[in-house]
């Protein structure tokens, strides 16, 4: 469950209750007005937790009782944002919209989406390059062929085709079989954590092997935000149009050529407008 400004119903009367219990000089109405989300802002921050106003499940969970120490926390926000040289509204906005909202799952496992696309071009990858163009044109054409061969014997894990998705943790199920194919390309072939990095990234920025990735992205939310940070830093123009605030360019450097299909400029400058306008600036947790 997620709750933001706006919404109208029993479950913010809930959230009003545990505010209140927690300090908060709020009503108890069911609106998600200004005072509501203030009052989140307030909780978020004095919590640890990323201060962007909205009572999603890490949020929700927190004012529970549950151990929040693996979830992303508000100095990490604030140190990205220095890092990046952007306002601290830019980095909750990409945060917002670009992160699915959790990176582990419920049994502690990271969030993946194993693509059987990708696996059938990593596998087709020239490890070691050889010197001789004749030797380098035959191994090309036997890991096509292997490839080839193995999208006909493994549909679902090998296929030029993308799809085949099953989401949640059936999707760790179906990267342990990659790995029985392929222990380097199955990893490379997902996207890891909050911020949906590709695991074929993971030379371009700085991890010593595709594996010490993986165990970033295994064991917090801030690790997983590091390697979006990274991923940023690592694109010249993508950075430079984050910095601009050129939410266009930034949604289409990000998200690919569809990204006004889903509308990724309009939700990356709201959310920027809104976290803008709340008074934060550059605060620190």
């Amino acid at each position: 469950m997620t709750l933001r400004h706006g919404d109208r119903s029993q479950a913010v009367r809930d959230l009003q209750r545990k505010l209140i219990d927690r300090g908060a000089k709020i009503g108890v109405d069911g609106v998600y007005g200004d005072a509501t989300e203030a009052a989140v802002r307030t909780y978020q921050h004095r919590a640890g937790l990323v201060a962007d106003g909205i009572a999603g499940p890490k949020t929700l969970a927190s004012l529970q009782g549950a151990d929040c120490a693996h979830l992303l926390k508000n100095v990490d926000m604030v140190l990205a944002a220095d890092r990046l040289g952007v306002p601290l509204a830019a980095v909750y906005a990409l945060n917002e919209v670009e992160s699915n909202g959790r990176g582990f799952l419920d049994n502690g496992k990271p969030v993946i989406l194993y693509e059987r696309h990708i696996m059938y071009a990593r596998l087709q990858k020239i490890r070691r390059p050889g010197d001789d163009q004749d030797e380098l044109e035959q191994l090309t054409d036997q890991l096509r062929q292997r490839a080839d061969e193995l999208a006909k014997q493994f549909p679902a894990l090998v296929n030029p085709k993308f799809g085949g998705y099953v989401g949640g943790t059936a999707e760790h199920q179906r990267l342990a079989q990659a790995r029985m194919i392929d222990e380097q390309a199955a990893p490379e072939s997902c996207s890891w954590g909050a911020f949906q990095v590709m695991g074929f990234h993971w030379e371009r920025l700085g991890y010593p092997s595709v594996q010490a990735f993986v165990d970033a992205m295994s064991r917090s939310e801030s690790d997983q935000l590091e390697a979006f940070v990274r991923y940023i830093e690592a694109d010249p123009t993508l950075l430079k149009a984050l910095k601009s605030l050129k939410w266009a360019k930034v949604a289409e450097l990000y998200n690919g050529p569809d990204y006004k299909r889903n509308l990724y400029d309009v939700k990356l400058q709201r959310a920027f407008e809104r976290h803008q306008d709340c008074g934060c600036g550059q605060e620190a947790a």
